[in-house]
């Protein structure tokens, strides 16, 4: 009895130590369990797509239905006749996808956002709409792709570079022809020479060399300096049409004293030289050399002979006066009347 009452005794200390081992090892269990978490935080995280303006739109004009030719021409009939604009909005939805289309012939000119071309195929587009006449036995994609292409071109040489280079209709022709045109001359074995790529184009040679000029050169600021390491700009180097502030004062003083001396000179002629000096070298209608010499009974030629003194008389006058009057721009020009 003794040895099975110690028994009993044992067994409840062991089971109390088993729980005690087992509440002790569930801590430590979580605890590993724990950096196990932070390891499958290492899956691929997610990215947000790109956002393509182009392939919206595309999707997007690409929910409305193309037209059949008697729907087409009921529209643009219901547009006509009675104003409807949703007719015309049909007309336009429809052919959006041919807009895209045209822009994508341009894209090797203009190497930049098609949306901008498509953009302004569209402005074109609804010009044809308003401008179309259904009554005409022609197909309103085919009408359109006129304007179309007109607003793109337009689009594209007014914002080719700062400055236009298209601004007639002659040049407009030759932004896209000329390089294409001297390309063919040159595989076929001819020389690309201005003259002949006038005739070709049938433009003149003066329009060839303006455009291949224009084609062949960038844009330049003036108010760039003129180097890297210079403090004047191009603008400084370039003659200007007008008159100088400098010329104008210069030229201004000059006139002041001329008149002035004019007035001492005329003091020191006689009376007929004075109405000859009045009457023909400085006057803004001269009379005739007959006038003069029936007034003091005189011949044309002698009348002619004082005038020529009078203005040599002046002449060495004014230099001798005037130390500068020889470099004087204005100079001293005779009003002369008949000979």
């Amino acid at each position: 009895m003794t040895k099975v009452k110690d028994k009993t005794e044992n067994a409840p200390a062991t089971t109390g130590k088993k729980k005690k081992e087992a509440a002790a090892s569930k801590p430590a269990k979580k605890a590993a369990a724990k950096p196990a978490k932070k390891t499958s935080a290492s899956t691929p995280s997610r990215h947000v797509a790109k956002y393509d303006p182009l392939q919206r739109y595309l999707s997007e004009i690409s929910r409305y239905p193309l037209l059949t030719r008697e729907e087409e021409r009921d529209l643009a009939l219901r547009f006509t006749e009675q104003g409807e604009t949703d007719a015309a909005l049909k007309m336009v939805t429809a052919n959006l996808r041919l807009v895209v289309k045209i822009a994508l012939e341009f894209q090797r000119v203009w190497m930049q956002n098609l949306l901008d071309l498509i953009q302004e195929g569209n402005i074109g587009l609804m010009q044809a709409a308003k401008k179309f006449d259904p009554y005409k036995n022609v197909k309103f994609s085919y009408y359109a792709s006129f304007w179309i292409k007109a607003y793109i071109l337009k689009f594209i040489m007014d914002n080719w570079r700062l400055v236009k280079i298209g601004t007639t209709q002659a040049q407009r022709k030759l932004f896209f022809k000329l390089k294409k045109e001297k390309q063919l001359l040159i595989e076929q074995g001819f020389e690309p020479r201005p003259k002949l790529l006038a005739e070709k184009l049938g433009v003149s040679e003066r329009d060839i060399v303006d455009m291949d000029q224009r084609l062949d050169s960038w844009d330049l600021s003036l108010d760039a300096p003129v180097k890297d390491d210079s403090d004047s700009a191009r603008i400084e180097f370039l003659e200007t049409p007008s008159e100088s502030a400098e010329d104008m004062v210069a030229r201004k003083e000059m006139e002041h004293i001329l008149r002035e001396k004019i007035k001492d000179f005329r003091k020191g002629l006689k009376k007929r030289e004075l109405e000859i000096f009045d009457d023909r070298v400085f006057s803004n209608s001269p009379v005739t050399l007959q006038q003069i010499g029936d007034r003091h009974s005189i011949s044309r030629e002698r009348v002619r002979q004082v005038e020529n003194a009078v203005i040599k008389k002046l002449r060495a006058y004014l230099e001798e006066e005037i130390p500068d009057f020889a470099t004087f721009q204005g100079g001293f020009e005779a009003q002369g009347g008949e000979p």
